[in-house]
């Protein structure tokens, strides 16, 4: 799945669903966010895998950060929230 998350480019966010999907395990939501929450690779970007709805979810324990590096990519953030999700979501190609 971390190849799957490699994929998103600056400024967009998907899913923890969106990744389990696109992985070829639709159900595995909950572990998608288990990973990402441990992942320390820099070559990840784990701040880009949000929560349903538009929540941010955790990011290691820091969601001030998380925060801070959706917006420095241009992402609105508000009460805890990515907004214009329909804007800013991930919908691969091919």
């Amino acid at each position: 799945m971390l190849w799957v998350v490699r994929r998103i480019p600056p400024g967009r966010v998907a899913t923890y669903g969106e990744i389990a999907a696109l992985a070829g395990r639709p159900r595995a939501a909950r572990a998608v966010g288990n990973v990402m929450r441990g992942c320390r690779r820099p070559d990840v970007p784990c701040h880009r895998v949000i929560a349903a709805g538009g929540r941010l979810g955790g990011y290691g324990g820091s969601e001030a950060l998380k925060r801070s590096l959706l917006v420095a990519e241009g992402v609105v953030v508000s009460g805890g929230r990515v907004r214009e999700l329909e804007r800013v979501g991930w919908k691969p190609r091919g």
